[in-house]
């Protein structure tokens, strides 16, 4: 009974029992040791998930909070009236750690045995190649872009916005931390196109790694909080690769409530034609560098379209929110 046992819940130093160290490279000996160290698969696997997602979230938005603390970076901020108050940073953070505790925590857990059921690799060494690696990151962003544009649009329709998106929406300028400040049920909607493609290619495929799907996570973190920082530099990717959103895209969908559904690409939104508003936007924006206006009268004008944008994006929300489950405006 007691093999029986052993051989449905291997311990970690049976698993690596005929690996030859002596070949691995440093971080792949780093892997395998933190599978002996914890001793259990599952645990290691749920612990390290878990860890990774607090540490590169919370690391990434801690030099957007320090850039919104110092005026010399107002000069790129897309919104430069509206910075972060350090309560606004706390409430955000409370309702983010909310959700990674009580959502997201359960779902990463359970992560190890949906994941091997599926076929993925988990305490397995090496690791794949870089060219198989690059090529499957490459899949779930252009996966996860194409589901969360179309999940998002569908979370600006009456009652789901009312009920969910809305909370996402209550900052019109974004910034770092507001990436994942979300209700409960947007963050599991959202978050499926992030799992969802790494777990659909691992079924049909059978060759991947959860090493990869934790590069994976650290991008589309890293994305994601980027996106909502306010921020559009002159080295920003956007700038660098035409096809990525990137902060000034996403900024305006806050700004405006209307257009820019997608999150890493633009294809989705060119495609269907929710970027229009955007797109004019932008063009009234370059038509105005080009007026030769002081700082003053140029930040003036700044001004003036951004409050147009957001009372538009305010009386759309309005018409968002008075339409009921039937399909019906609400009547006063």
């Amino acid at each position: 009974m007691n093999s029986t046992a052993a051989s449905v819940h291997p311990t970690a130093a049976m698993l690596y029992a005929n690996t030859d160290f002596a070949q691995l490279s440093w971080l792949e000996t780093q892997w395998a040791n933190w599978y002996l160290w914890i001793g259990n698969p599952i645990i290691a696997t749920g612990l390290m998930s878990f860890l990774l997602h607090e540490i590169v979230y919370f690391g990434r938005c801690i030099p957007w909070i320090i850039i919104d603390s110092i005026p010399y970076f107002r000069q790129w901020k897309l919104q430069p009236n509206k910075i972060p108050t350090a309560q606004e940073q706390w409430e955000c953070t409370k309702q983010v750690l909310f959700s990674h505790f009580m959502v997201e925590l359960p779902v990463i857990w359970l992560f190890h045995p949906m994941a091997e059921a599926f076929g993925m690799s988990t305490w397995q060494v090496p690791f794949p190649t870089l060219r198989q690696q690059f090529s499957q990151i490459a899949f779930f962003f252009v996966f996860e872009d194409m589901f969360h544009f179309f999940a998002h649009q569908a979370l600006h329709w009456g009652p789901l916005y009312k009920h969910i998106h809305k909370i996402h929406h209550k900052y019109s300028a974004p910034f770092g931390l507001a990436a994942e400040y979300a209700h409960p049920a947007e963050v599991m909607i959202l978050g499926t196109g992030t799992i969802a493609g790494p777990l659909l290619y691992c079924w049909f495929r059978q060759d991947l790694h959860i090493f990869t799907v934790y590069i994976w996570i650290t991008l589309r973190l890293f994305q994601a909080i980027d996106a909502h920082s306010g921020y559009d530099f002159p080295w920003s990717l956007q700038h660098i690769v035409p096809f990525w959103s990137g902060a000034e895209h996403h900024d305006f969908h806050h700004m405006a409530f209307v257009n820019n559904f997608s999150t890493s690409f633009r294809w989705c939104d060119r495609l269907f034609g929710t970027d229009k508003k955007y797109l004019a936007y932008r063009e009234r924006i370059q038509k105005m560098k080009k007026l030769n206006l002081t700082k003053e009268e140029y930040e003036k004008m700044e001004r003036k379209m951004i409050q147009e944008a957001e009372q538009d994006g305010l009386r759309a929300e309005a018409e968002v929110e008075a339409y009921t489950f039937s399909g019906k405006k609400k009547t006063a």
